[in-house]
């Protein structure tokens, strides 16, 4: 099992940018493929991004690749999204994520530890 604790949601205005941070604890020495999500009221969980567990490979959705960036630092055992140029529409709950690493870090269903999320607004 590997706990994960959200940080750096808020308010921001459009056009503005935002960092997540997502600390991992638990059994947090096994190698684990780390996921974004995001889920707006009335609507699904989305697959934002995520990276492999030895940070080679990343995937993003095409609502936020080249605003979104993700990155790790397993040392620390935590991972960031840094998010630019926010738009309203990007207002939801972020969640980070964690799938074990003999999973597919690209697909959805992978992943099965959860952190609790951040909100994020953005004002027009």
């Amino acid at each position: 099992q590997v706990q994960l604790v959200e940080s750096g949601g808020g308010l921001v205005q459009a056009g503005g940018s935002l960092r997540l941070s997502c600390a991992a604890s638990g059994r947090a020495s096994s190698p684990y493929h780390m996921g974004w999500f995001r889920q707006a009221p009335g609507k699904e969980r989305e697959f934002l991004a995520a990276q492999s567990w030895n940070g080679i490979n990343t995937y993003y959705a095409d609502s936020v690749k080249g605003r979104f960036a993700a990155s790790r630092d397993n040392a620390e055992k935590t991972v960031a999204l840094e998010m630019n140029n926010l738009k309203p529409e990007d207002t939801a709950v972020y969640y980070c994520a964690a799938a074990d690493w003999g999973r597919s870090y690209y697909i959805k269903s992978s992943y099965n530890y959860w952190g609790q999320g951040t909100q994020v607004t953005v004002s027009s």
